[in-house]
C-alpha cells in the first residue's frame, strides 16, 4: 500500500469519527429520548394490562351467565344450603341480590312510556307514544333480551353483572311512594331510581350501584346518572375502569325494510370533535380511543342515544347485518365503553339518554350535534347549507298551515322555480339565440367536413357564438346552479320524518315508495313494485330532454352525449322506483312546471327581436380578450404542430 493511499485511510477515518463526535447527541438530548421511550413502554403495559383484563372481565361475564342459569328461585331462602353456599361464594356481597322476582315500574310521559325491570335496573322498553310502526302498531323502540344493559366490574375477585342482579326501587319523588305507574306532564318532572344493593348495606352506611332516571314532561330527553355509593370496601381497590355494555337488536318500523337498513347504523361523537357513523351497507366495527361524547343506535327515523357531558374514556362499537330471512329486525350494534373509576371515593356519572325520533329541530335543540344524525349531505357543504338555512325553514314553515305534505311539497317546488327564474329566463334567450343561429352553424360543419378539421370547426363556432353576443354555456349554467339543490333535495324528503307516513293521492307514506301494482316476483335493478310518481318522474324527464335539445338547436356533434341523456332517466327508473315517493314526486313536479316555464317565458320572448340584436352585433367589429388571444395562439401550435407530424 503506497503512502498516499495510507494518508487517504487515516483522513477518512478521521472525518468519519470527528462526524461521529459532532453528531453525538448532548446528555439533555439523551435524558429527553430515554423519557420519551420510558413513556411509549409505559402507556404500551398500560394498554396490555388494560386488554387483560378486559379479556378476564369477558371470560368472568360468561362464566357469571352460565352460573345464573342453574340459580332459578324468587328468595334466597328457597335455595338448598348447598345452593347458598354456592351462592355465597360465587357472588359475594351481592349474593343477596342474585335471586328475585322480575317486576317493572312504568315511567311515563306525554311522549314517551318506559317499562323499568327489577332485574339489570335497566329500561325493559321503549315506546314513542306520537307514533306507529309501519304496521300501525304501537311504535316500541327496543324491547325485552333484544335490548341489554350492563355494567361489569370485580369486586372481591368475583365478576359481577348488572344485568343478572336484581334491582329495587326507590322513590325520588315521594309523591308516587311505592307507585308502579308514574307518569308526568307539561312542565312537570320526576325522579326515580333503582339501586342494588351490596351486603355492606346499612341505613348508617348506605353501599349501593344505582340507576337515577329523571323525566319531564313532553321531553324524548332523560336524566340517566350511574352512581356508585359506599362502594369503597366491595369493588377491588385496584380497579381503575368500569365496563359497560349496551347491545340492541333494532326492530324493523319502516315499510321499506331495505331502504330501514340502508339507514340504520351507529354513530358517536368525540369529545370538541365531529360526528362519525359506521357503515351502513356491510359489517362494521370500531375502536374509539379517545372520549367520547356520545354514542347512538340510529335507525331511519329514529335513535336511541346515550350521552355524557365529561365524555366517556374509550370504548368499541359495531354493526352487524341479519340474515336475509328475518324481515322484523334491521341491525345487531352494539357499544362497549369504559368509565374511570376510583376506588377510594363514591364514583357518580351524570349521563342522558335521548329516545325519540330524528327530527331536525327537536335534536338541535340540545345543542349537542344529534341533528348530525340525519343525512342532510354533511360531507358536501353546499348541500347542508341548502338544507339547513332554505329548504328546512321553508318546509317548516308551510308545515304550520297544517296542509297536506302533498301540497307542501308542491308549494316548496313553486318557490323554488320563481327563484331560479331570472336564471332560467336568461338561459331561454341563450337556447333562443343559439336556435337561430343554427343555420349558420350548419354551414359551418359544411365548410370543415373532415376529421383533421375538427379544431378549425371548432374555432369558427366559438367566433360565431362570440360575434352575435351568444353564450354557449347556456344550457350548463342553469344545471350548475340546480345541482345543488338537486341534490338537497335528494337527502331531505328520504331523510325527513315529518312525511313519514303521510299519504297523497296513491301514496300511503311519502317516505317511502309508491306502489300501484305488487309484482309476484323480483325484477333485478328494479323491485317487485311499480312506482307511479317514478315513471311519471322518468317520462317527464325523457320528454324535457327532447325539448331542451329542440331549445338549444344542437347538431350532431356529439350523438353519443345525447344518447346518454335519454338513457339516464331510464336507469334513474330503476333507482328511484325504492326510494321516497316525495322525492320522486318533487322531480315530476320540477319538470311540469319547467314546462310550464318555459311555455310562459316564449310567450315574452320575440325571436324577429333577437335575430335583429344577432345581426347587429355581428356587424360590430370583435373585440378579442387576452384569454381568447392566448386560445387561439395555443390552437395554432397545436395545429402547426400536427402538420409538421
Amino acid at each position: 500500500m503506497s503512502r498516499d493511499n495510507i494518508i487517504g485511510l487515516i483522513l477518512i477515518g478521521a472525518i468519519l469519527i470527528g462526524y461521529s463526535l459532532w453528531m453525538r447527541p448532548s446528555q439533555e438530548e439523551l435524558m429527553e429520548t430515554r423519557r420519551i421511550q420510558d413513556s411509549i413502554n409505559i402507556a404500551e403495559q398500560q394498554r396490555m394490562a388494560d386488554q387483560q383484563a378486559q379479556l378476564e372481565l369477558q371470560a368472568a361475564q360468561q362464566d357469571t351467565l352460565d352460573f345464573f342459569e342453574d340459580i332459578q328461585a324468587a328468595d334466597i331462602s328457597e335455595l338448598d344450603s348447598v345452593q347458598q353456599l354456592k351462592l355465597a361464594d360465587r357472588m359475594g356481597s351481592f349474593a343477596g341480590a342474585a335471586v328475585g322476582t322480575t317486576e317493572f315500574i312504568t315511567l311515563e310521559n306525554e311522549v314517551l312510556k318506559l317499562n323499568i325491570s327489577t332485574k339489570g335496573g335497566y329500561i325493559h322498553s321503549a315506546e314513542l307514544k306520537d307514533y306507529l310502526t309501519w304496521e300501525k302498531e304501537p311504535l316500541i323502540l327496543f324491547e325485552g333480551e333484544d335490548n341489554a344493559f350492563t355494567l361489569n366490574f370485580f369486586a372481591a375477585n368475583r365478576s359481577i353483572s348488572t344485568s343478572e342482579l336484581f334491582f329495587k326501587p326507590f322513590y325520588a319523588d315521594t309523591r308516587f311512594n311505592g307507585q308502579s305507574e308514574i307518569f308526568v306532564e307539561g312542565s312537570d318532572s320526576t325522579a326515580f331510581a333503582m339501586r342494588l344493593y351490596s351486603e355492606k348495606h346499612s341505613p348508617g352506611s348506605p353501599s349501593y350501584v344505582e340507576y337515577f332516571y329523571g323525566l319531564k314532561g313532553n321531553d324524548y330527553m332523560l336524566d340517566f346518572h350511574v352512581n356508585f355509593v359506599g362502594m369503597q370496601p366491595v369493588i377491588a381497590s385496584n380497579t381503575t375502569f368500569l365496563n359497560l355494555d349496551w347491545h340492541m337488536l333494532m326492530p324493523r318500523q319502516e315499510k321499506s325494510l331495505k331502504n330501514e337498513q340502508n339507514n340504520t347504523t351507529v354513530y358517536y361523537k368525540y369529545v370538541n370533535d365531529d360526528v362519525e357513523r359506521l357503515r351502513e351497507t356491510r359489517d362494521s366495527e370500531q375502536r374509539m380511543p379517545t372520549s367520547i361524547r356520545w354514542v347512538s343506535f340510529k335507525q331511519q327515523f329514529f335513535s336511541a342515544t346515550l350521552i355524557s357531558p365529561r365524555g366517556f374514556d374509550n370504548g368499541d362499537i359495531s354493526s352487524k347485518l341479519l340474515d336475509e330471512a328475518d324481515q322484523e329486525h334491521t341491525k345487531f350494534a352494539t357499544v362497549s365503553l369504559n368509565l374511570a373509576y376510583d376506588p377510594r371515593v363514591d364514583n357518580l356519572y351524570p349521563m342522558s339518554l335521548y329516545l325519540g325520533p330524528n327530527h331536525y329541530q327537536t335534536l338541535k335543540n340540545y345543542d349537542l350535534d344529534l341533528e348530525r344524525q340525519i343525512p342532510l349531505g354533511w360531507s358536501f357543504f353546499l348541500m347542508a347549507w341548502i338544507n339547513k338555512y332554505a329548504i328546512i325553514p321553508v318546509f317548516n314553515f308551510l308545515d304550520g298551515f297544517n296542509l297536506n305534505y302533498g301540497i307542501i311539497i308542491l308549494i316548496l317546488t313553486v318557490l323554488l322555480k320563481i327563484f331560479l327564474l331570472p336564471i332560467a329566463y336568461k338561459t331561454h334567450i341563450g337556447q333562443a339565440k343559439q336556435r337561430l343561429l343554427k343555420p349558420e352553424v350548419e354551414e359551418i360543419n359544411k365548410r370543415y367536413p373532415k376529421q383533421e378539421d375538427a379544431m378549425k370547426k371548432q374555432q369558427a363556432t366559438m367566433a360565431l357564438y362570440k360575434k352575435a353576443g351568444v353564450n354557449q354555456m347556456a344550457g350548463c349554467v342553469p344545471m350548475l346552479l340546480q345541482l345543488p339543490i338537486l341534490l338537497a333535495m335528494f337527502r331531505f324528503f328520504p331523510a325527513s320524518i315529518e312525511l313519514r307516513q303521510q299519504s297523497f293521492l296513491w301514496a300511503d307514506d311519502l317516505s317511502s315508495y309508491d306502489s300501484i301494482l305488487d309484482l309476484p316476483f323480483n325484477i333485478p335493478f328494479y323491485g317487485d313494485h311499480v312506482s307511479l310518481f317514478t315513471l311519471l318522474m322518468t317520462i317527464s324527464t325523457i320528454i324535457y330532454t327532447h325539448m331542451n335539445n329542440q331549445m338549444m338547436g344542437s347538431s350532431n356533434q356529439m350523438p353519443g352525449m345525447k344518447t346518454m341523456m335519454y338513457i339516464m332517466p331510464v336507469m334513474f327508473l330503476g333507482i328511484f322506483n325504492n326510494f321516497a315517493s316525495g322525492l320522486s314526486y318533487y322531480y315530476f313536479l320540477t319538470n311540469v312546471l319547467t314546462f310550464a316555464q318555459v311555455f310562459l317565458i316564449k310567450q315574452f320572448i320575440d325571436e324577429n327581436k333577437l335575430h335583429q340584436e344577432i345581426k347587429e352585433n355581428m356587424k360590430k367589429p370583435l373585440k378579442k380578450s387576452k384569454w381568447m388571444e392566448r386560445m387561439e395562439a395555443a390552437q395554432k401550435q397545436q395545429e402547426a404542430q400536427r402538420r409538421k407530424k
